[in-house]
């Protein structure tokens, strides 16, 4: 018997040897210890990744719910909220993915719509292997955390655009 699949999932990538590509993965990190003080147990699980990949379709299977974190260049604002919709592009047939090829991917095995997903986009603009993040963009990871501290307990959230 399988364990119950929390409603909630938080899937940040990106290289943490890479400067502020890290950003995704940490934001993971930081958020999780978050989660496990402020919600039950169980109603939340956070996955970190170098990329999006196919098999992450099948993460999104049960949940009511889901984040989607990267780091990303040519924001002004710290960082951006959008909702990626299913649709193939040039990703489709790669091994990493875009948010909506993977969402792409998740329609067509599972024959259903994905769960409602926001894509949390965090300025960035270093990324020399082994640097760490910058400054700036840890500010930016600590303005996107404080946002994602209340989508975790505000669904309402889910419906916001961009900060």
């Amino acid at each position: 018997m399988s364990a119950a699949v929390a409603p909630l999932l938080v899937l940040g990538w990106g290289n943490p040897s890479r400067g502020d590509d890290a950003l995704g993965p940490l934001f993971v990190e930081r958020l999780m210890q978050h989660a496990q003080d402020a919600l039950p147990p169980g109603s939340v699980e956070c996955l970190t990744d170098f990329q999006l990949q196919i098999e992450h379709a099948l993460d999104l299977v049960g949940r009511k719910r889901v984040l989607l974190v990267d780091a990303s260049v040519g924001l002004e604002a710290p960082f951006v909220i959008s909702h990626p919709r299913a649709a193939r592009d040039a990703s489709f047939s790669t091994h990493a993915l875009a948010p909506a090829a993977l969402l792409q991917v998740y329609t067509e095995l599972q024959r259903e719509d994905p769960p409602p997903c926001t894509l949390l986009a965090i300025r960035a603009d270093q990324f020399e292997l082994g640097e760490a993040p910058g400054g700036q963009a840890l500010a930016d990871l600590a303005l996107a955390l404080a946002w994602a501290q209340d989508w975790l307990l505000t669904p309402q959230l889910c419906e916001r655009e961009a900060l």
